[in-house]
């Protein structure tokens, strides 16, 4: 009977072991962390995603998440995108979404929202990034505003994918 029962118990602690270990773990790589606010902002956008904790490395530009299953750590990815942050992972399930709603195709105007821009080092970014795009003139991006305007002659997606790369998650204003 206490062969049966160390046996049953061994089981159990297996049991318990494999269900503690299905976390899931994924690093959003190249995310704009320039200073504390952004940190700040991170954590405030994770701690509202039930199941899921993070952790920032502001240096590197990658927020760790670590969360009870894949469905949760994708809600974690898409509350970041929600709140203006971008990044790359090495998962092929688990990623920042493509939602910006960009066209393909020149534009004379684009209107974008939802960009993270708590500070003047934020703001410098984006203008850096927005500055690489060919055919821009301008831009309305201003310090703690999450929505500006770029104006030129210019490629809408390739706008995208330039702010995406630098770390910022945006969606064109219908």
């Amino acid at each position: 009977m206490k062969t049966f029962q160390l046996l049953a118990l061994g089981t159990l602690v297996l049991v318990s072991g494999v269900a503690a270990g299905a976390e899931t773990k994924v690093e959003l790589k190249g995310t704009h962390l320039c200073c504390p606010q952004c940190v700040r902002a991170v954590g405030d956008i994770l701690k509202k995603v039930d199941g899921v904790t993070g952790t920032c490395d502001q240096k590197a530009g990658t927020v760790t998440l670590t969360a009870k299953d894949d469905a949760t750590a994708q809600k974690g990815l898409d509350a970041l995108a929600a709140g203006g942050f971008h990044g790359t992972t090495d998962n092929k399930e688990l990623k920042v979404k493509d939602d910006s709603g960009v066209a393909k195709g020149k534009v004379k105007t684009l209107t974008l929202e939802g960009v993270h821009n708590c500070c003047g080092a934020c703001n410098r970014a984006i203008n850096t990034a927005v500055g690489k795009v060919a055919g821009v003139t301008g831009n309305t991006a201003k310090v703690k505003s999450d929505t500006f305007d770029v104006t030129g002659d210019f490629d809408a997606e390739e706008l995208v994918k330039v702010l995406n790369a630098a770390g910022y998650h945006v969606k064109v204003k219908k």
